[in-house]
């Protein structure tokens, strides 16, 4: 953290002690569990191209009440878009990703419940959304990969078929899937703002459908039925799918993250198989 970041921490919260260090490592996102004055709080921080903060904050000054004002989500104590730096309440609970929850369907009803919660607060029409997800796909096929020739191919020649022009927008969590619920006695709470944004509502299903729902789809009808129905539209699912195969696969050999880079290899070979 930067000496105006922590000069921005101290100013809300006075002295801190930290508690623990929860960053992930891939991105200059820091994020700190601290205790002040016997209560904790989560400080996050980014570095000067950061641009998850800006977004984290955007969210929580517009867009959370309908998760805070039921405990499902930390509450914002402090903000500064400039200096890439913000602290919340200190939310308690154990990361459903990796745990027995990550397998338990009423964890996914409750997450189609909030995402509905979430979704159904405002809808944008985005003139340019079409264009804007095909120039996306290229972006990261243009981008070093190691992406097979034969399916590069395969995705250009699908891309110029997509549509153009816009499409009806929400405001989306961006990763929506266990490793950003908690599971506090089993209440889902949930966590880390950093990609939201107003997108299609079948980008915060399509991270899910690659991974959980594709493992069990008990957990897939669970989801749907706190949702309260299926928004995906079928051609906008396959572009969105498509989209998330090549960017992952992208970014992580961008990271040198390669597990994560054999999901998205994984994804690409279940959309083109022959």
């Amino acid at each position: 953290m930067s000496v105006e970041q922590r000069a921005c921490v101290n100013s809300w919260l006075g002295e801190v002690r930290v508690i623990a260090d929860h960053s992930w490592g891939q991105t200059d996102t820091v994020v700190i569990e601290v205790e002040s004055q016997a209560a904790r709080f989560i400080v996050k921080a980014g570095g000067e191209k950061n641009g998850h903060i800006a977004r984290e904050i955007r969210a929580h000054r517009r867009w959370t009440g309908p998760w805070v004002s039921k405990g499902h989500a930390a509450r914002l104590i402090g903000a500064d878009e400039a200096a890439r730096v913000l602290v919340t309440t200190y939310l308690p609970g154990i990361l459903v990703e990796g745990s027995s929850a990550q397998q338990d369907p009423d964890m996914y009803r409750q997450a189609g419940t909030r995402l509905a919660d979430f979704h159904s607060q405002q809808q944008v029409f985005d003139l340019q959304w079409n264009d804007n997800l095909r120039k996306r796909v290229l972006r990261f096929l243009d981008m070093p990969h190691r992406i097979a020739s034969e399916t590069v191919k395969r995705v250009r020649s699908e891309l110029a078929g997509w549509p153009t022009g816009g499409a009806m927008t929400v405001p989306t969590h961006g990763d929506w899937q266990p490793r950003n619920w908690l599971n506090d006695g089993g209440v889902l709470r949930v966590i880390d703002l950093g990609r939201f944004d107003f997108r299609v509502p079948e980008e915060d299903f399509v991270r899910l459908g690659r991974q959980d729902f594709l493992s069990d789809p008990a957990l897939e009808a669970a989801f749907l039925d706190g949702y309260g129905s299926d928004p995906r539209d079928r051609g906008m699912w396959r572009r969105m799918n498509v989209a998330e195969a090549v960017g992952t696969a992208a970014w992580a050999f961008m990271v040198g993250d390669q597990a994560f880079e054999a999901v998205g290899h994984s994804h690409l070979a279940r959309l083109y198989t022959a």
